[in-house]
């Protein structure tokens, strides 16, 4: 998405720690109805890494189960246009996803592989790699060449989940940095709002 939105993701999804992704600094860019959304530089990357942050009023078991509703979380991922399953094995999932992108930029699609750990404390994360060669490119879309992040979710206290979306993502292609810059705001917002109004119906 920058489409680094286009990690996207997520779709889904959406990711990997900042460690991981050799993000810098995190600065605030937007603190808006109860979401946090962070930007860092990600060292030798043009692209910024984001990281949202929220509470949601409700239990872990109802955010897993509308991440794990692959095709409906795509009407709550930012400028999500179509999402599938591709495979399940174990911890592990293989998911399809296609985002709409403003004329006159191709649309993006990806493959993610996310991989599902339990934590002691009822948290539950999930993270996201790309892997772009997992099916061949589709007619039309322009593949996001790289995503790692993760969805780390954490029961607080009153009922409350901390509900953290990090990623970094390079679209492939040609993408205008006025696109870009908006989309790594927006993507982690809207989708942390959708979310949590999903969580909350």
């Amino acid at each position: 998405m920058s489409l680094r939105l286009i990690h996207l993701l997520a779709a889904g999804t959406a990711l990997c720690i900042a460690s991981a992704v050799h993000a810098e600094d995190w600065r605030l860019a937007k603190d808006e109805d109860g979401i946090k959304v962070y930007l860092s530089e990600v060292a030798g990357s043009p692209y910024k890494a984001y990281r949202g942050v929220t509470l949601i009023k409700t239990d872990i078991g109802k955010l897993k189960a509308l991440q794990e509703d692959v095709a409906a979380s795509c009407a709550w991922i930012h400028e999500c246009q179509e999402q599938r399953l591709l495979k399940h094995e174990g911890d592990k999932s293989w998911t399809y996803t296609r985002f709409n992108t403003p004329w006159p930029v191709t649309p993006r699609d990806s493959i993610i592989e996310v991989t599902t750990e339990q934590g002691a404390d009822g948290s539950f994360t999930r993270t996201l790699h790309g892997v772009p060669d997992y099916q061949p490119e589709e007619k039309g879309y322009v593949r996001v060449a790289e995503v790692e992040g993760h969805w780390t979710m954490t029961p607080k206290a009153d009922g409350m989940v901390e509900v953290v979306y990090e990623a970094h993502s390079d679209p492939g292609g040609s993408v205008p940095s006025w696109l870009s810059n908006k989309f790594v705001v927006e993507a982690p917002f809207n989708t942390l709002k959708g979310m949590r109004d999903k969580a909350q119906q």
